[in-house]
Formats: structure tokens, sequence, C-alpha cells
């Protein structure tokens, strides 16, 4: 699992093997320095298919890697400074010299840890407990708290669950620390990576589950990984590595014994019961009950909090299309129609008003147009997060874009892409400005439909028709959609 420093053309230009660059956090702290002695672009379609078997971006890692990444790779020997500030959960930040001595003063000479970037329900305690028992070893929770799947809780309301249920644990047994670490969702080499690490912070045994870092079904609907791949992978490094694997599978309730088991040694006749990670999310999302043989209701109580029901959430409904295709006034009558609704506020990002007010610098050159729909993605993001609805109406060619932003509003709430579709011809026959008339001239370079291309969205939650419909129809269909998916009320 290569620890990789990326970086953007234009930085790699101005280097030369030998220089030493400063490695700073986000409030521009220098943390290290590195002695730059190698500078390279890398195969990444290779790297993808070495590191997560499969050049596929509908796996979240080889996605970042190639559409957030920098182009360019930087080598060479680090010098530390200074350890990163984390200002959140300090009680249980430890490093791995701080958890060695913690061992050390307690006594234990056998740990087990136990990852997740999910809140812990009862499944959960009922595994680690397995194997505590198993190895006959003291517990070591240790949740990864970086950057993880989209879509995954974020590690501020995960860690408010785990604190929640700290107490069902064996204080003399148990520890809690977090890792703040990215996950790659590299399936079984992530395994072997995680487990590295955790020998490196003094365990002697870490828990590896079903599909561990796995990161869902691949572009034809089938998982990156077998279920059980990285324990097979674990299993034959971990003497290599110096920490053993503990292996468990997929835990499920069995009614009849009020208790969970794994899967696949339970007979038959007897019902089981289990709830998923989608059936999880819709039920926070339609405010169903969840019941208390899957999770602790103040795990449940804390979900609530951040989930509420879909109906008050924030959420964002993003128009594309080419030029002249309706996007701005299907846009202004949905806004219009959900002011009328009420309930929550109502912000229009057109791609005109963004220009003038966010991007009046910009170009429109290939990045410049890039930049442009990200900053729309962030503000969108932003109104999502503090319950808001956004209205989006940028051209948004690029699919990766709008991936980028769908990503990033989705940390926060829903995202509706509403593909415009209307057709090259007929933008042309309405282009008042005669801009089309202009790019087909070669007096505008780079004009989205001619010369520059628009990728069609494959699969966008709704798309319009607007040469038959009228503007206020259009705007309906959204409003249906909005109602079918939760969140408006009928």
């Amino acid at each position: 699992m290569p620890i990789t420093l990326d970086v953007s053309e234009r930085f790699a230009e101005a280097l030369e093997e030998g220089n030493e660059i400063a490695l700073r956090d986000q409030e521009g702290v220098i943390l290290a320095t590195m002695a730059v002695t190698d500078i390279w672009v890398p195969d990444k379609s290779r790297e993808a298919e070495m590191v997560f078997g499969a050049d596929d971006i509908a796996h979240a890692g080889v996605n970042y890697l190639h559409n957030e990444a920098g182009k360019v790779y930087l080598g060479g020997p680090v010098t530390g400074i200074e350890a990163p500030v984390h200002y959140d959960f300090k009680g249980h930040r430890y490093t791995p010299n701080e958890l060695r001595a913690m061992f050390r003063k307690l006594g234990w000479n056998r740990v087990v840890a136990f990852q997740t970037r999910n809140p812990l329900h009862r499944a959960h305690q009922e595994l680690t407990f397995r194997a505590a028992r198993e190895v006959q070893a003291n517990l070591l929770l240790h949740p990864t708290v970086g950057m993880t799947k989209p879509g995954d809780v974020d590690h501020f309301t995960r860690v408010r669950c785990y604190e929640a249920v700290l107490d069902k644990y064996a204080a003399a047994t148990t520890a809690m620390s977090l890792l703040n670490v990215a996950m790659r969702m590299g399936g079984p080499r992530e395994a072997l990576w995680h487990g590295l690490i955790r020998r490196n912070h003094g365990c002697t045994h870490f828990i590896v589950g079903r599909d561990h870092a796995g990161p869902g079904k691949n572009s034809q609907g089938e998982d990156f990984y077998g279920p059980y791949d990285a324990q097979e992978l674990f299993k034959t490094h971990e003497a290599e590595m110096g920490i053993e694997m503990v292996p468990f599978k997929h835990m499920v309730y069995v009614q009849e014994r009020a208790q969970y088991e794994p899967a696949d040694e339970i007979e038959e006749g007897v019902t089981v019961l289990n709830i998923s990670g989608t059936e999880l999310r819709r039920r926070l999302r339609e405010g169903i009950d969840l019941p208390e043989w899957f999770s602790f209701p103040e795990v449940v109580r804390e979900l609530r909090r951040t989930s509420p029901p879909r109906a008050q959430q924030g959420f964002t409904v993003f128009f594309n299309g080419l030029s002249g295709a309706g996007k701005s006034t299907i846009a202004n009558a949905l806004r219009v129609k959900l002011m009328e609704l009420g309930g929550r506020p109502v912000t229009l990002l057109d791609g005109d008003i963004v220009r003038k007010n966010l991007s009046s610098e910009l170009g429109f050159s290939m990045e410049h147009r890039d930049l442009n729909i990200r900053r729309i993605g962030f503000v969108a993001s932003e109104i999502t997060k503090n319950g808001g609805i956004a209205i989006c109406a940028p051209i948004a060619p690029y699919a990766a874009t709008r991936r980028a932003v769908r990503e990033d509003v989705e940390s926060h709430g829903a995202f509706i892409e509403v593909h415009v579709a209307t057709s090259l011809e007929e933008c042309e026959r309405r282009d008042r400005k005669g801009l089309y008339k202009l790019a087909r001239e070669g007096k505008i370079a780079g004009f989205t439909g001619i010369s520059d291309p628009y990728e069609i969205p494959e699969a966008p939650e709704l798309r319009v028709q607007t040469e038959g419909p009228d503007v206020d129809n259009c705007a309906h269909q959204v409003i249906l959609k909005l109602e079918s998916l939760g969140l408006i009320s009928g």
C-alpha cells in the first residue's frame, strides 16, 4: 500500500532533485521537511491494478487516484519537526509510543485490535468479545478517523457513538484509541497495511473480518474482492509481520436464541435477522425505528442527531446540460416552487450568477471551468450541511468533476443530478446571444458541444426533456422526484 506525495505539475516544474520542501498542515504549520530525491509521473492505471486489483473508478481509491491526486509524485527522506495537532477528542488520541507504554504499565502482553470505520452496533460488540476470549487478550478499539469512503458517517458522530457504548466493555481489559489514517478501501492489501500499523502500536493480534476495507461493487455490479480474500492474504504474511490474525465472519442475530452468531454456522430452520448498511441508512432517512437487538439506544440517538429524517435535511439539486438547454429557467422555477413549500432556505447557484460573484477572475479554459464547478460544489455542500437547499445550474461538462461535487455534497446530505437533455440542434436554434454561431466560426475557443466535449451523465437521478414539455412541467418533474425520495413532504 504505497504512501505517496502527489503534487501538481506546476509545483513539480519548479523543483529539482536535491531541493528541500516543507510539508505543512492546512493552517500552514510546518510538520516536516523532505529532501527531494525522486520526481516522476506515475502510471496510475498500473498503480490502480497493482494496489487495488482493478482500474475501475467505481472504486473510491481508484477514483481518488485518477481524479483527486496530483499528477506528479515526489520521493525522498522525510525529517519530522512536530506531530500534527488534533483539537478533537484529545483524550482518545495516543501515539504508538504512548500506547506501547500504556500496555507495559498495565501488564498487557496480549492485545487484540479491532478496526472499524462505522459506529459500533451490537454485532460489533459480540465480535470483539468473542475475539478477545478466543485469544485470551485485552482489547484495543482502534477506529480510523481519517478520510473514509464517500457516504460514510463522519468521524465526529462515530466517536460520539463509541463513547456512548464504552461502558458496555470492561474498563480493566479494554482501551480505545483513535487512528488518524485515510482509508484507501484496498481490501486484502489494506488489511496487511492495517496489520503492520497495529503491530507498530504494540498489538499482538488483529481482527480481520468479512470484506475488510471493501469498497463495494465494481462497474459490473460485482464485489471488488471476495468476502474472505483479506483473511487469506493476511494469514499468508502474519508470521513475517509479527502480528496474528483473529478471523471473524459475518455476524447475524438468531431470534430464537436472542444472540449473535457467525452466519455460516447457523443451522436451517432458525430465524435470522440482519440489517444491512443500506437498510440502516433507509431507516434513519425515513425516521423508522431501529430494534434494540441491532444497536444500542445510545448509538441510535447519536445517529439520529446527525441524520434526521430526509424531509428535515438539506440537499442539492444539480442541473447540468448544454448552453441554452434551459437549465437556469427550470432551476428558477424550481426555486420558486420550493420557496412556496417553505421550511428550508433555498439558494440558486446559477452559472452566470456564480461567474459574477464567485469566479469573476476565471476564464473558460478546461482548468478554470473545472475550478468554477468545484467552487459551486463547495458552496452547495455548505448550504446542504447547514440544512438548506442548493439549486445549481452550471453546464458542468465533465463527469469526473460532477462526481467530485457529488461526493462533497453527499457527505452532508442528498445530491440529485438532473440532466437537462436538450439536443445540440435545439440549443443552437434557441441561441439568443449568438455564442454557438461564434463558436462554429472559431471565434470562441473551447465551447462546450462544439470544440469541447460534453460528457452526458450516465445515471442521473432525473433526465428532463425541454423540447416538448413547458418549464412548469419540467420543474414539477423535479418536485415529484424530490417527493419520491422523501426530501420534501407530499
